[in-house]
This record gives C-alpha cells, structure tokens and sequence, in this order.
C-alpha cells in the first residue's frame, strides 16, 4: 500500500473507496451498455451510431481502468465481481431490448447524464481533499460531457434525416 499516497489525501479513504468503486461498477456497465448495443442497434444511420457507440465503449473502458488503478493506489480493492456492479451501481444499467436506434441512442443519453452529475459529485468531495483523484475524475467528466454531446448530435440528426422523409 502507498502510505504517502494515501496520506495525502484530507478526507475518509474508505469512503472515497467507496465512491470509486460505485463509478468503477457504472463504467463497466456503461462500457457493455455501449458495446452491445453497437451490435445490435437497427434503423436509420445505424452505421454511424454503431461507430459512435464503439468509440464510446473503449473510452469507458479507458475511464475503468484509471479508476481501478486509483483504487489501488489508495490501497482499496477494485470492485471484483460483475454480480456487484449492478448492486452499487449509480446509474444503473438499461438493457438495449428496443434495438431501434432512436431508443439505443436515448437510453445511453440516460447514462451519460447520469455519469456526469456521478463525477460532479466526486469532483466537489475530492476538489480540495486529493487532488490526484480529482484530476482523474476531471479528465473522465470531460469525456463524458463530450458523449453526451455526440450521442445528441446523433439524436438531432435523425430526426432532422426522419422529419425531411415525411
């Protein structure tokens, strides 16, 4: 365990562990919410949203493993099961069982938002007490926001491509 490391940080470790692990678990289920879905995904300007998607699930694996690293810097255990990152979850998890597009692109909408009041939460706890913790967190809200961008850009276009058709 890195005892400096740790020793830096001005607020409750385990809580901070905590909070981590509930972000490791939703960027898990982010990244297989991400990844089916671009297997699955039918309709209008598939191929685009299928890429985009693709995109957007090796970023959220990206963001797993700096929180996984962080977690053990801290000398904490990253979350070990898949059994308990829907049971700590913040955000959750929403089956893609509507393949449509328009409702594939809504659904992870849903979850970007989510993960950025998530990060904005751990931005303000970890602000003045780690700023190591707090740089990770910037970078991946950052991403986030830029998701939640592109996934509505998505959105705007189809509509714009579907309402041009009738």
């Amino acid at each position: 365990m890195a005892e400096i490391g740790r020793a830096i940080v001005k607020m409750d470790v385990e809580e901070l562990l905590k909070h981590l692990n509930k972000a490791l678990s939703d960027e898990w289920l982010a990244y297989y919410q991400y990844w089916i879905g671009a297997k699955v995904v039918k309709g209008p300007m598939k191929d685009a949203v299928i890429s985009e998607l693709q995109l957007h699930a090796t970023e959220e694996l990206t963001h797993a493993e700096l929180l996984a690293t962080r977690i053990i810097q801290l000398g904490g255990t990253p979350v070990l099961s898949p059994d308990e990152w829907l049971k700590i979850t913040n955000c959750g998890y929403d089956a893609p069982v509507d393949h449509y597009v328009e409702v594939i692109l809504d659904q992870n909408i849903k979850g970007e938002q989510c993960a950025i009041r998530t990060y904005n939460k751990l931005m303000d706890i970890t602000r003045e007490a780690d700023p190591v913790t707090y740089n990770i967190i910037l970078q991946i809200i950052t991403d986030e926001v830029e998701h939640e961008e592109d996934l509505a850009a998505l959105k705007e276009d189809l509509q714009l491509m579907l309402l041009r058709r009738k």
